[in-house]
């Protein structure tokens, strides 16, 4: 299986041109808040770095469908990542105003606090039909994503059956750890922000690199 890679958190155009260069299907830009948000219009600016044939992802803390719709339309994203624990309603609302695909996301628990076994699994089961991704991260209170914190992906496997749409494994991965996410869940996507950067907002290349090496590893290409 072909796994797609991710670089989100992207605030630099020599950052979205390393991911193009390197081979990444997708590139994200940050509209939650955090250290890593950018303006629509800066967005569109890294974004284009990465070139045309990179797909462009759009990270959103809520799903406030006139705003996501604003934000598509100026940063031209292809795809709306959806935190704050959307419904399937607000999948179908965002896509149909936006006018762009849309990923779930479903925080899964580090240390069992939260959407940990029969949760995963029934969070699923609510979103795959209406989404075209569930995204797996880790929950860490307050805070949405970028954290470089993993949960456990052993145990999401034997807890949660994969979904019928896109799964893409996000939390905590880097050049050391992806294989064994790879190994564990079998995603279709690969999504890194921390885990190759050198200070917040800033990724570092040979980081980078490293990543899609470990992830062309892991499906016996290198």
């Amino acid at each position: 299986m072909d796994i797609e890679i991710k670089f989100c958190g992207l605030t630099r155009v020599e950052d979205a041109h390393a991911a193009g260069a390197l081979g990444a299907s997708f590139v994200g830009a940050i509209f939650a808040g955090g250290p890593r948000q950018l303006t629509p219009e800066r967005a569109a600016e890294v974004l284009d770095g990465a070139g045309e044939a990179v797909q462009r992802v759009g990270v959103f803390a809520a799903a406030d469908p006139p705003f996501i719709a604003h934000v598509a339309r100026t940063a031209r994203l292809d795809i709306a990542q959806l935190h704050g624990d959307p419904t399937a309603d607000d999948v179908r609302t965002v896509r149909d105003q936006a006018g762009v695909r849309v990923w779930a996301v479903i925080r899964v628990a580090v240390g069992g606090e939260r959407n940990s076994g029969h949760d995963v699994w029934k969070r699923i089961e609510a979103l795959e039909d209406a989404a075209d991704g569930i995204v797996l991260d880790a929950y860490v209170p307050g805070q949405l994503g970028g954290t470089g914190v993993a949960f456990d992906w052993s145990t999401a496997a034997r807890s949660a059956r994969r979904p019928r749409t896109r799964l893409v494994v996000a939390g905590g991965l880097n050049p050391v750890n992806v294989g064994a996410a790879i190994a564990a869940l079998r995603p279709n996507v690969v999504d890194v922000s921390s885990g190759v950067e050198r200070e917040r907002g800033v990724k570092d290349h040979e980081r980078m690199r490293a990543f899609v090496a470990a992830v062309r590893h892991s499906e016996g290409r290198e």
